[in-house]
């Protein structure tokens, strides 16, 4: 039986009577996307139609979800907000702080050992806030969220920016910064810019090699990684309807590699076997009682471009296996001859030293089995591993399935190694080096969702490319980059010329689903007398102090950093050893920015301080400023604050004294958690003035007292030789995100009105 039936029973109750109101507003046929988004209004039923891409609307979330690196800030802020219990459904997933390195079991255990503190304190608040608590090993949240508590038609949010995975079961599942997590949980309205809609129509039907992965990539391609900004990517037609409810997942996850607020699917087939496989007949029989409300109206998705912004159509029958990368998501080569010529072409090593199945993009009984198609035709026809592989099974029920089905037997019969149900590689949790920073250039292959340098493993020399879990297995066993399952040949041990067939494999367990622990805590009925203790002098959790008012007057900041090109949430706040100080905001902004690229110089963690003229790191800069009372600026490039959600990209500059963040453009929810943190998040009016931005500038503001909505703000910006110029700036900034600025932060804001 399904969590939270109640719930899910009331959405659709709402759902048609909210939908039927929506479409007689807004006057034509609704799509997917809206009917979710107007069903779910704060106000409840809706009176007016909303501008995409324009107007801010507040919506009420069904639910929320956290994973433990992230958990830690957001509960430490509910923790503030005065509050006994979570207003909404919300669950804590420990699956980021899990290190890969030995293998499942002793990877759990040593982190359990060594993380054990963050662990508890995860579980005692969870428990005294009405949360429900998965486990470490219990697997990964996306994964679990698909598993367990995912519905058609449903709204949710998540601390983590692949939340959208959720959309395989036809949500509108959101990533979000925590400060945003902590309004949904606290009771109140969680705001979000109307999305624009970008529709995919698929037609013809996967087959052979090709993969739902190839669809993402190939979207990934088109629109690259900042295509889907502002807008929910809604995929339709008969090549969307014969997929998978988990491949649909893998592509819904993807999307936040092309910068979308979500990606959905309208509820068919599918999902009704997924759920029912699941043990949610019950949400199954209620969503058939409604299907029409639960998918796009006909004439959306026969006249697709009178209903949409964009339309992109999509052959899945011509459509082959791809690797996109290295370095970014949206590079995408063809197997192969193309491989061949780009690789030398760029001096890509062709030598592939790891493959990588899991995460949770990929990690689904489906995904597996495919792959363990192509690992036992590798013992069949007598051929030894080129490169090393790893496994990361996207949650317990899942990998018990596996075992007992034989699948996780074969990897290991190719000494593949098993790492615990958890994310690992996918985020730089990979000890693959003791000195990742020295490491050599190679090249390797995965099935996660994002590939920067230095994400897996920490070497930025590390050339990763992303394909689907079963190309993932041929290439870890061929060796090669370049290797075409389709054409090629491999050699034997027996020296024979031997060719892969085509993967196979399983939709869903043909024995069902089964585990034996699932790994999930329920909390407490009343949790009023759950102590949560937070020691004084821990490294790895604090507790938080409010953010005084930045103010309306701003003269003499100094530049922090010019950062030079991309600049992701990874860049500005990086994971990897970096999570264990993810729950106190002292100790991690000792990261802050370390691995933006400075414009002077073309360095990493190598900048000015103008008040004495010497070098040094981006902290100890931004510290030395703020010791002295001097605020200072962070100026970016395009799409400044892309990938991961995590709020610390944030709250870090915050805390060491940034006032303002000007970029060229801002990444959704990057922009989203400074305004929430109470900073500025502007963009230049005209790009080519970050050009005259130098290394020695102090930055006074003209005229921030007038700070209001589509209101253009000026600042004058003072280089070393007196030399002066005044540069307009735009911001999204609504009077509600005003208040957050003028109060501190959304949290004080919070604060203040619940007291």
């Amino acid at each position: 039986m399904a969590f939270d039936i109640d719930m899910i029973k009331k959405v659709y109750t709402n759902m048609t009577e909210r939908v039927d109101a929506a479409r007689k507003i807004v006057g034509k046929p609704l799509t997917l996307s809206e009917k979710i988004l107007y069903s779910h209004l704060w106000d409840g039923k809706p009176s007016k139609a909303f501008i995409r891409g324009k107007d801010y609307v507040d919506f009420a979330p069904d639910r929320v979800a956290c994973q433990d690196a992230t958990a830690q800030m957001a509960l430490l802020q509910f923790m503030q907000a005065g509050k006994s219990k979570v207003a909404v459904p919300t669950t804590v997933h420990c699956d980021h702080l899990i290190q890969a390195k030995d293998g499942a079991a002793a990877d759990l255990k040593h982190a359990n050992n060594t993380s054990s503190e963050v662990f508890n304190f995860l579980e005692s608040v969870s428990n005294k806030y009405g949360i429900g608590f998965w486990k470490p090993g219990a697997g990964i949240i996306h994964q679990v969220v698909l598993e367990n508590y995912a519905f058609p038609g449903g709204m949710m949010i998540g601390t983590d920016s692949h939340t959208v995975n959720a959309g395989g079961l036809g949500m509108v599942a959101i990533g979000v910064g925590g400060a945003d997590a902590v309004d949904v949980m606290a009771g109140m309205a969680w705001e979000l810019k109307f999305p624009k809609l970008i529709g995919v129509r698929l037609t013809g039907k996967l087959s052979g090699w090709t993969a739902p992965k190839d669809v993402i990539l190939k979207v990934a391609e088109i629109l690259t990684v900042k295509g889907g900004t502002g807008a929910i990517v809604e995929y339709f037609g008969p090549g969307a309807t014969s997929m998978s409810c988990t491949g649909k997942g893998t592509i819904c996850n993807m999307g936040a590699e092309i910068g979308a607020t979500t990606s959905t699917f309208g509820y068919d087939d599918s999902m009704e076997r997924y759920l029912r496989s699941t043990d949610r007949a019950d949400i199954a029989d209620e969503a058939n009682e409604i299907r029409e409300y639960l998918t796009g109206d006909d004439e959306v998705y026969a006249n697709p471009e009178q209903y949409f912004d964009q339309v992109i159509d999509i052959d899945l029958s011509k459509l082959g296996p791809l690797l996109n990368g290295p370095f970014t998501p949206d590079l995408s080569t063809e197997v192969g001859s193309a491989m061949t010529e780009k690789a030398k072409a760029n001096n890509w090593p062709i030598q592939v030293e790891w493959g990588l199945i899991g995460s949770c993009t990929n990690s689904s009984y489906e995904d597996l089995s495919r792959a363990s198609s192509i690992a036992q035709q590798a013992l069949d026809k007598g051929l030894k591993m080129k490169a090393e592989l790893g496994i990361n099974p996207g949650s317990e029920q899942v990998r018990y399935t596996a075992d007992r089905d034989g699948i996780i037997g074969i990897f290991e019969k190719l000494d593949a190694k098993i790492f615990t149900n958890a994310c690992g590689p996918c985020i730089g949790q990979w000890a693959r080096y003791s000195d990742p920073k020295n490491a050599p250039k190679n090249s390797i292959v995965h099935s996660f969702n994002r590939n920067f340098a230095k994400r897996a493993d920490g070497n930025p020399n590390t050339h990763a490319f992303v394909a689907s879990p079963e190309l993932t297995a041929a290439i870890a066993i061929a060796g090669r980059l370049d290797f075409n399952p389709i054409k090629d040949k491999l050699i034997n041990e027996n020296g024979e010329e031997v060719m892969f067939d085509e993967p196979t494999g399983w939709e869903l367990p043909p024995k069902g689903f089964e585990v034996k622990e699932n790994g999930y805590l329920a909390p407490v009925a009343d949790g009023s007398n759950v102590v949560v203790t937070v020691s004084p002098t821990s490294e790895r959790l604090q507790l938080l102090t409010p953010f005084e008012p930045i103010g309306n007057e701003i003269k003499g900041a100094k530049l922090l950093i010019k950062a030079y090109g991309k600049c992701t949430t990874d860049h500005i706040s990086m994971a990897g050893p970096w999570l264990r100080f993810r729950g106190h905001l002292d100790n991690i902004s000792n990261n802050c920015l370390i691995g933006a690229v400075n414009a002077f110089g073309k360095k990493t963690n190598f900048v000015k301080n103008q008040l004495t003229g010497d070098f040094g790191g981006v902290p100890d800069t931004a510290r030395a400023y703020k010791a002295a009372g001097v605020k200072s600026i962070v100026v970016g490039d395009h799409n400044y604050g892309e990938g991961s959600s995590r709020e610390h990209a944030a709250m870090e500059p915050r805390h060491l004294g940034v006032v303002a963040v000007i970029v060229k453009s801002f990444a959704r929810i990057h922009e989203t958690n400074l305004k929430k943190q109470g900073m500025l998040g502007l963009t230049f009016v005209n790009e080519s003035d970050y050009d005259l931005i130098q290394e020695d500038d102090t930055f006074n503001f003209l005229d921030l007292n007038e700070f209001a909505p589509d209101k253009q703000l000026n600042v004058e910006v003072v280089h070393a030789d007196g030399s002066k110029d005044v540069i307009a700036l735009n911001h999204t900034y609504n009077q509600a995100q005003i208040e957050w600025y003028n109060e501190g932060s959304a949290l004080n804001l919070i604060k203040k009105e619940n007291a």
